[in-house]
């Protein structure tokens, strides 16, 4: 096990004016006061939910949660689910956002919070996922169900594939809606999971999220996510209210380059699922904080290849490495590499031989495969004999 050096906290301190100055010198006098760095982590708020967790958007750390993995009814969190599979039709060029959608009578009569539409008219489609995530339209939800899968029965077989593919593994869908059916839930935690892939994989619709009305045949409706009114950091994503499910909220927020995830389920009013959200995300903030240590494709380092045209193989990851911690912490960070065993040629490109860990106070905070950075081709007969021999020394001697 090699340790290895961890990258330098880069702070860039633009120059100070006159005025600036003396602030600063006013804040030293100050320095008594106890720094956010040397607060220690409190405890979890309480927020009266029956289920929650809170997520760093980077490093997929769990921050905080109560009972994340309980399964729940999902309300209109469902409809993160029918926008993302819309999406990935977007994306494979199977729908257009200047597709127009012809409305049944079945999406018409569908109960619940609507968009409007009208039986027999064509609506493009970018307005009906508009009325999905900003209005949370029950009848534009099962309007994109027809279109795309004929009926609203096939495309929750669209959306449970999409579930299974992202990892949630204790969700399964009935409907587009999420009007109560008892063989519907979801989890805390498989809702962030699916907020997470919707920030990551479709950044060019994020943005409808955080829109606070939307206009459709002369009706104005506004976003009930009220954090979009109440804190400026605050960019989606959909909340979710039925009498058996009690109010829920999937929220996400970015500070100064962190992002977190929160998921509130189960709370008794729109006022508390609002100010439980915001409670978690104002206690992750304030007292964790997310680092990029390294990039995908980095050389982390230099090690000894056996039996190959090249001595030597650089070893790193396959995608960005980030980690959450209590805030000031950093400095007691170690990064460590475990290798499986001495690198034989040949070897392959993305290879994995090994990982890399990250210790916080001896604990392990974040375990990555570690794999090779370029093939290896094996060395010819001598290379290989050579070496050969210098491993059956080394075994012999104990070097």
């Amino acid at each position: 096990m090699n340790s290895i050096e961890l990258p330098a906290i880069r702070v860039d301190r633009p120059v100070m004016t006159m005025a600036q100055a003396l602030v600063v010198l006013a804040l030293v006098a100050l320095a008594s006061i106890p720094s956010v760095a040397q607060t220690p982590v409190p405890a979890v708020p309480s927020i009266g939910a029956s289920s929650f967790i809170l997520l760093d958007f980077h490093s997929d750390s769990v921050i905080a949660g109560e009972d994340p993995d309980k399964r729940v009814e999902p309300a209109s969190i469902t409809k993160l689910m029918t926008s993302y599979v819309a999406f990935s039709e977007i994306a494979r060029g199977n729908l257009a956002l200047d597709d127009e959608v012809l409305i049944s009578e079945n999406a018409w009569r569908t109960p619940g919070s609507r968009m409007f539409i009208e039986v027999g008219n064509r609506v493009p489609v970018e307005a009906l996922l508009k009325g999905i995530i900003i209005q949370s339209g029950n009848d534009a939800s099962v309007a994109i169900a027809e279109h795309l899968a004929g009926t609203e029965t096939v495309f929750a077989s669209m959306m449970n594939e999409q579930a299974g593919a992202l990892g949630m593994t204790n969700t399964r869908y009935v409907n587009a809606t999420g009007l109560p059916d008892p063989g519907q839930y979801t989890t805390a935690r498989d809702s962030a999971i699916l907020a997470r892939a919707l920030i990551r994989d479709f950044p060019e619709f994020y943005g409808w999220y955080s829109e606070r009305e939307f206009t459709f045949a002369d009706i104005r409706q506004h976003n009930r996510n009220r954090l979009l009114w109440r804190d400026p950091s605050v960019d989606g994503l959909k909340t979710g209210h039925t009498s058996s499910a009690g109010y829920c909220l999937v929220t996400s927020a970015s500070r100064d380059g962190m992002r977190l995830i929160s998921v509130v389920m189960g709370t008794d009013s729109e006022e508390a699922r609002a100010s439980a959200s915001q409670a978690l995300l104002n206690y992750g903030f304030r007292f964790f904080e997310t680092y990029q240590l390294y990039d995908g494709g980095e050389e982390l380092k230099q090690e000894t290849v056996w039996k190959g045209r090249s001595d030597e193989v650089g070893l790193g990851l396959e995608g960005e490495l980030f980690v959450t911690i209590p805030r000031g912490r950093y400095d007691a960070l170690e990064a460590t590499v475990e290798l499986n065993d001495r690198l034989l040629a040949p070897l392959a490109a993305g290879q994995v031989v090994g990982e890399l860990v990250i210790d916080l106070d001896g604990e392990a905070v974040v375990r990555r495969p570690l794999v090779t950075l370029e093939p290896v081709e094996r060395a010819g007969f001598f290379g290989r004999t050579g070496d050969s021999v210098r491993l059956w020394l080394d075994g012999l001697f104990g070097g």
